[in-house]
């Protein structure tokens, strides 16, 4: 039986070194977590803070990326009637061969201007149609060519980066 006794005389030591640990830690527990909520509260404030402005400063990177892009690609744009122009003095028969020679040096540094800015001119017969890239305005019967060939060009297409710029006008053979 004493081992009964002794058994009842531990647990209440246990016990009352238990309570005032919990009591100890009661009392201060709201001191602490007033102090602590106060902390976590500015941390999360200061992190939210950071992020937005981490956004922000990633959000006018690329905004000012793409608008020198559409600005780039409107200039291009603008050009293009010229280009248009020189391809069809080009391609009309001339017996004034410095005439001939000084618009195709015209159109060799208009293509290396493009070039320069990162211009690819494409649409060339024997292509394959994407529609992505090119607009079919006319369709032909034709076993020379594949299906979905591009047999003729119209109008050349440009494209800038991944934007196009302007499509090509072709003929495509079914």
């Amino acid at each position: 039986m004493a081992k009964k006794e002794k058994q009842p005389a531990a647990e209440q030591v246990e016990e009352v070194i238990e309570q005032p640990a919990e009591e100890t830690a009661a009392e201060e527990t709201p001191e602490v977590n007033e102090w602590e909520e106060k902390y976590n509260a500015e941390h999360d404030s200061y992190l939210r803070l950071a992020a937005d402005y981490d956004n922000f400063r990633k959000r006018t990177i690329k905004e000012k990326e793409a608008s020198y892009g559409n600005g780039k690609a409107d200039a291009v744009e603008k050009l293009l009637p010229v280009y248009d122009n020189l391809e069809r003095a080009l391609n009309q028969p001339t017996e004034d061969e410095a005439y001939k020679k000084g618009v195709e040096m015209t159109m060799t540094q208009l293509v290396g201007i493009f070039a320069g800015l990162g211009v690819e001119i494409f649409g060339n017969v024997g292509d394959a149609f994407d529609p992505n890239m090119h607009n079919a305005v006319m369709h032909i019967e034709d076993e020379n060519f594949g299906e979905n060939i591009i047999c003729q060009v119209f109008q050349k297409g440009f494209k800038l980066g991944d934007k196009v710029v302007r499509f090509a006008m072709v003929q495509v053979a079914n």
